[in-house]
């Protein structure tokens, strides 16, 4: 066996233990899901278009990505601010109260994932059937048949080019998280151990 063999093979071999290592660090970390769904309701404020404050508490909406703040969308010749629209339009939905948050699952943030209702109307939804957000499939919860509408009318982010939230955020920067954290997930949702949901800040 030659000596580049050998350190070809000792080096493949130490990046494999620490990848695992990473994967079972990360597993142990992984925030539980609640043991009973909690529900949540009050004068909620609105932080992005798919997360919202109550009482110093932030919550992540089930099953939805939608655009950063900062993001733009469009055509270079016609871009607009996606991140800003998608804000304000989850501002309308929660405009005068009566909305009704539960969920039992928290995020790697801490944040308790959660499908909000105004009466019989699904804000979550919502905001898929408007184009301001795509779907991410959940336990519980799939909008990806309203996404396929709102791309075959095209509407909000449908209406042109644009840039995933997920992908946008790894090339700009993640608000919430970042680094070997960052890393880590990463890797765990190409081995699919952990949802894509819950990478999403």
């Amino acid at each position: 066996m030659s000596r580049s063999f050998r350190i070809i093979r000792d080096f493949l071999t130490g990046a494999a233990l620490l990848i695992f290592g990473l994967l079972i660090a990360a597993r142990v970390n992984q925030p539980p899901a609640s043991a009973t769904e909690e529900t949540v309701q009050g004068a909620f404020r609105v932080s992005d278009g798919d997360t919202l404050s109550l009482n110093g508490k932030r919550y992540r909406l089930k099953g939805i990505d939608a655009p950063e703040r900062a993001q733009t969308c469009g055509a270079s010749d016609a871009r607009w601010a996606c991140g800003e629209v998608a804000r304000e339009q989850l501002l309308r939905l929660v405009a005068g109260g009566g909305i009704l948050c539960h969920g039992r699952e928290r995020d790697r943030y801490g944040r308790l994932l959660v499908v909000c209702l105004r009466g019989e109307s699904d804000l979550n939804a919502r905001m898929i059937e408007e184009g301001l957000a795509i779907a991410y499939p959940s336990r519980g919860v799939d909008y990806r048949g309203l996404e396929a509408k709102a791309r075959d009318e095209g509407r909000g982010l449908w209406a042109g080019p644009f840039e995933r939230p997920q992908d946008w955020r790894r090339v700009n920067g993640d608000v919430d998280g970042g680094g070997l954290r960052s890393f880590i997930h990463d890797v765990l949702r190409f081995f699919g151990f952990e949802r894509q949901e819950e990478d999403l800040p």
